[in-house]
């Protein structure tokens, strides 16, 4: 039995059954609930998304990690920016610290990775995201119209594909998506919003870590090398690859008590499955 919640919510629970390395990796379906095809905010899970898009450009040669972030962040390198540790403020182009001092998680470092992204590939950021992304993995519902920190909007059923593509990538290359999944200048401490100060608080190249963080919004079941990411509209997306499971979670109430309660008692029940 899965927790339920008294608004509208959706969630897909999935396993990776054969090898992450196959041309046609498999999972299983372990659960849904809800209208999994409706469309909710996505919040920040649009970083995710963002990071993967600037990893094809990366692979594609258009992309350089250790270019320079801006100007205005000396030092700061394109890396650091999906990394949060590029010193910038949270909402503001302003340095807070040096690059890779602390962990200073910054949707304002993910608006000037799509802006770097976009100069280095010639392209909209939106239509950069939809043809490197979203288009080959048909993930129909997902768009990110506006910030590359928080603008996207999708369906559970989207998410959860991407969720499989984190897992076993097909569009970015072994080393590269190794390189996303595990922490980038680990050791970092910094404020995890909404569950405060961890150290370390661990980043991947766009995407969380979470070692051994607590409070945490996964269960402490979830083995440390779990990485996604949650976002303010009340959504995550977490892949575990050592208990070869994955599992979305979008719904109809911003994140609050009910999540940080409720969302590591569902993760451990998606991981019991």
């Amino acid at each position: 039995m899965l927790t339920r919640f008294d608004f509208p919510v959706a969630l897909i629970a999935s396993e990776l059954v054969g090898d992450a390395a196959d041309a046609r990796p498999r999972f299983r379906t372990l659960a849904e609930v809800g209208d999994i095809n409706a469309v909710f905010p996505l919040a920040s899970l649009t970083k995710p998304l963002v990071a993967w898009s600037a990893l094809v450009a990366v692979d594609r040669h258009l992309l350089d990690l250790d270019a320079p972030a801006a100007p205005e962040l000396p030092g700061a390198t394109i890396r650091d920016l999906l990394a949060h540790a590029s010193g910038v403020a949270p909402d503001a182009t302003a340095a807070l610290s040096a690059p890779r001092r602390r962990r200073i998680y910054s949707n304002r470092g993910f608006e000037l990775l799509g802006q770097r992204l976009q100069e280095a590939t010639a392209t909209p950021l939106e239509e950069w995201v939809e043809a490197a992304v979203l288009e080959p993995l048909g993930l129909a519902s997902i768009s990110v119209p506006g910030s590359p920190a928080h603008s996207g909007t999708g369906s559970a059923a989207d998410l959860s594909a991407f969720a499989r593509e984190l897992a076993a990538p097909t569009l970015v290359s072994p080393a590269l998506a190794a390189a996303a999944r595990r922490p980038v200048h680990p050791g970092l401490a910094g404020v995890l919003p909404g569950y405060g100060r961890q150290n370390p608080n661990d980043f991947g190249l766009g995407l969380e870590i979470r070692g051994a963080k607590h409070p945490h919004w996964t269960a402490a079941a979830n083995s440390p090398e779990t990485y996604g990411h949650f976002g303010q509209s009340g959504s995550f997306i977490w892949v575990d690859p050592v208990a070869r499971r994955q599992a979305v979670f979008l719904g109809g109430r911003p994140f609050g008590t009910v999540h940080r309660e409720n969302w590591p008692v569902l993760s451990a029940q998606v991981l019991a499955l």
